[in-house]
């Protein structure tokens, strides 16, 4: 479990502009790691040297027996089953160590309980689409979700090729193939490989994170299940795009880039862009960390928009992530923001996560806050981006994210909302026509043009912002920095400062014990209570009422608000386990 602080404070102005702190870095990167010509490599390794993998994760062992039946032309076997504990899914679906995915009909009943839990005209004979961020034991559980899924009657799966597909993708995947919903196998920005993180979640049809009364009834039902419905086909091949039958079920291995790369052509003008990045003056790095949008980077920033080779680091997606931690921040991204730092780094620099949906962006010798980017990107998006020509409809932010956002809406006059952690809040208020662009403090940031944070669409939107700001300079003329936009946004609309602390790997029974020690502070504290030279407005413990649905989600993170506006929240992660 990961326990977060956050605090914040803000300016009403910020005619005294503080530059970024520079942290403590490691020596740069020595060479950049290329992209292939192809999106995906034929040949997907680890970078150790794991041994061959055997899992027994659905399938009964040898002293029991299976119902057989028949079904869209194909034979379904129902595997007797008991329910394990453990199971119950977090704010981005469940997450756990590999080995304990590994275990027998541990994924299977997840996914059976999914079945379950789901009415039925809600996937017979229906489309799903299934991906992933390419790491470990994504190959074998894509095989089990495939045959648990044709066991249910599912008509037919959509899937990346080697089952890769960023979780951006999937959503838009989803939304453009009018699919029933979709498998997302993945743990993020967590580390993976035989030792570390595996995950899965489900998206609905819209596109967006099943809702809390979804998943409740899928952790209830893995707490009664007697049965995983599988079925008997062999093992898909998921190397080669095309389709597969099998009776009346079928699965057909995508390109995991042309969809998504059509939408970010619909949103952005690549045009623009493009005149930035082919500046012989402008220069830009993108660091994939050997993760999912490696398969995208070099369609995406040098097909299209005519970036360097040498733009791109760690592009070739790996099952261990090259032994690292694919969370784009000041930390596991320290090869990256050592180079940005340097005397000679580049103008522009950017990171994505595990699946994609995550995002950094930095300029040359400066760092911009996920708060102050979503900031900068809903000021600025009017001008610089198509899709939003006539405005942002509204703008929202998680809870723990700083008011920088709310600073916009107000100058703006937009609808701003306050949400818990959780992209599925945000899609409620995009179904319903009252959001266009939203972000957390976590280095996520989107819009509604998906249904999921989006890494790339956020570099994307930072180099339209930089693109338009530069269309007018002249070779040689001093083009327009990233810390010029940012310090210009302070200078607008005032600058809110904030940190975050991140306390990991944390025992869940100690962790609770402290914020009930919270809970328990905030029903003493009252308005006017002091704490050093800040006043308390109040405290509380943070419930929202959905304005479209109005189902309510209590308990979201404890707040001490003071009178100045700066924040002090704790909150538990219940994503990370």
């Amino acid at each position: 479990m990961t326990f977060s602080l956050r605090m914040e404070t803000a300016l009403l102005s910020s005619a005294k502009l503080i530059p970024s702190t520079n942290a403590v870095l490691s020596h740069p990167i020595g060479s950049l790691s290329l992209h292939p010509s192809s999106p995906l490599l034929s040949s997907r390794k680890s970078s150790g040297s794991a041994s061959p993998l055997t899992v027994k994760a659905s399938s009964p062992s040898a002293s029991t027996s299976a119902a057989v039946t028949e079904s869209q032309g194909i034979k379904i076997k129902s595997d007797p089953s008991k329910p394990i504990d453990g199971q119950k899914t977090g704010t981005s679906g469940l997450r756990k160590k590999v080995k304990v995915f590994m275990q027998e009909n541990y994924l299977g009943n997840w996914i059976q309980a999914l079945f379950n839990s789901l009415p039925p005209e809600d996937f017979k004979n229906g489309l799903l689409v299934l991906g992933g961020d390419g790491r470990y034991f994504n190959r074998e559980a894509a095989q089990i979700i495939i045959k648990i899924a044709a066991g249910n009657g599912v008509r037919k799966i959509l899937v990346g090729k080697e089952g890769i597909m960023s979780t951006p993708a999937v959503s838009a995947v989803i939304r453009k193939r009018k699919a029933n919903g979709g498998f997302i196998m993945s743990a993020s920005h967590n580390p993976g490989g035989p030792d570390y993180d595996w995950g899965i979640k489900f998206n609905c049809s819209s596109g967006q994170p099943a809702s809390e009364s979804i998943t409740d009834k899928i952790y209830g039902n893995t707490l009664s299940i007697t049965e995983i419905r599988m079925a008997d086909i062999p093992d898909v091949d998921l190397s080669s795009i095309g389709v597969t039958q099998y009776g009346n079920f079928s699965v057909e291995v995508v390109d995991p880039v042309s969809d998504y790369l059509e939408l970010m052509e619909n949103v952005f003008d690549f045009s623009l862009i493009r005149s930035l990045l082919s500046r012989s003056e402008f220069r830009f790095i993108f660091d994939a960390m050997h993760a999912v949008t490696g398969a995208y980077a070099k369609p995406i920033f040098m097909d299209k928009l005519g970036a360097h080779p040498d733009s791109i680091s760690n592009g070739v997606p790996l099952e261990d992530f090259g032994r690292g931690h694919p969370d784009p921040n000041l930390t596991y991204a320290k090869d990256l923001v050592n180079i940005m730092f340097s005397d000679t780094g580049p103008d522009f620099g950017a990171a994505s996560d595990g699946d994609g949906d995550r995002n950094m962006i930095l300029g040359q010798g400066f760092f911009v806050t996920p708060s102050d980017s979503v900031a900068v990107i809903a000021a600025n998006a009017q001008e610089s981006i198509p899709y939003f020509c006539s405005g942002p409809k509204g703008l929202a932010r998680s809870m723990p994210t700083s008011g920088a956002l709310d600073r916009v809406a107000q100058k703006l006059n937009l609808p701003f909302f306050e949400v818990p952690t959780g992209w599925k809040f945000f899609g409620n208020l995009m179904d319903a026509g009252k959001l266009s662009i939203c972000g957390e403090e976590s280095f996520g940031t989107g819009s509604d043009h998906i249904r999921e944070k989006d890494g790339i669409w956020a570099v994307l939107a930072w180099l339209s912002i930089m693109a338009y700001r530069n269309k007018d300079k002249r070779p040689g003329e001093k083009l327009v920095s990233v810390s010029d936009v940012v310090k210009e946004h302070w200078a607008t609309y005032g600058r809110n400062f904030f940190s975050r602390y991140d306390y990991e790997e944390c025992e869940s029974e100690g962790a609770n014990k402290m914020v009930e020690y919270l809970r328990d502070l905030v029903s003493k504290s009252k308005p006017g209570d002091k704490y050093g030279s800040y006043v308390l407005q109040f405290a509380d413990d943070f419930t929202y009422t959905d304005p479209v649905d109005g189902s309510v989600a209590s308990k979201q993170g404890v707040r001490f608000v003071f009178s100045d506006g700066s924040r002090i929240i704790f909150r538990l992660s219940v994503s990370q386990r």
